[in-house]
């Protein structure tokens, strides 16, 4: 079982109910409240390219970074002709990020961090984002909270659509949340179903933990969120969000 390889081509039908506009909208209120040095947004761990999509409408230079070519070639067709500038697209891993140039923020969402398993890799991941923002850049994730993975532990989930069928069950040890995944997809040419499988995992890590590795990466003022809020994370939050920046 590998991640994505099957999933690609059914994400955004299964993720139907994410806001993108409205995460959106989140990351420009840090914007605003941090002014960026220019107009260049990566979008790391960019999947199939719909909140890349959605920021470039709204102006930004995108690159859309992520390590499946599966979830790649979803983000190159959807977003193909996105005008004032089409988003560019890298097949690469966090720790392995290698541009051509700096850009002025970066934005991983959607708990990708998470995906992360390998701290020592996190800690190279953050080290190498930070290497390619702009001085005065603005570095903006958010995680799924520890107490939210732990509370997945024994969970069985169904996702259905019309043509898709997932079932995918998570078990939690040591840190480590396994999403166990059952996917039925209808083949519409020979109107059979098949069947594949996938295996996810995300780690939980606490504030504290990513702070310092934040700073031991070189940022400064980093900050800890709530749930799309501009409050501090409360001790029930399931999701929480991370800005850093590098200095002038």
């Amino acid at each position: 079982m590998s991640s994505y390889d099957i999933l690609a081509g059914c994400y955004d039908r299964l993720t139907y109910d994410v806001n993108y506009p409205a995460w959106a909208d989140y990351i420009e209120t840090h914007f605003r409240k941090n002014p960026l040095p220019g107009n260049t947004v990566l979008d790391l761990a960019c999947g199939t390219g719909s909140l890349t999509r959605e920021l470039a409408l709204r102006g930004y230079e995108m690159i859309g970074v992520d390590r499946s070519p599966e979830m790649l070639a979803e983000a190159a067709e959807k977003n193909r002709g996105i005008a004032p500038v089409e988003p560019i697209f890298l097949c690469q891993s966090m720790e392995k990020l290698d541009l051509y140039g700096t850009v002025d923020a970066c934005v991983c969402c959607l708990d990708s961090v998470n995906y992360v398993t390998d701290p020592k890799k996190l800690a190279k991941a953050f080290e190498r984002i930070h290497l390619f923002l702009t001085p005065g850049g603005l570095f903006l994730f958010d995680v799924n909270s520890p107490a939210k993975l732990e509370g997945l532990d024994g969970q069985v989930f169904l996702d259905e659509t019309e043509d898709t069928y997932c079932v995918w069950r998570t078990e939690y040890s040591r840190k480590i949340c396994s999403y166990f995944m059952d996917i039925f997809r209808l083949n519409r040419a020979t109107g059979q179903w098949e069947r594949g499988e996938e295996l996810h995992r995300e780690r939980a890590y606490a504030v504290p933990e990513l702070t310092t590795m934040l700073e031991q990466a070189g940022f400064r003022n980093v900050k800890a969120f709530g749930d799309r809020k501009l409050r501090p994370p409360r001790a029930e939050e399931q999701r929480i969000f991370f800005t850093a920046r590098k200095d002038a």
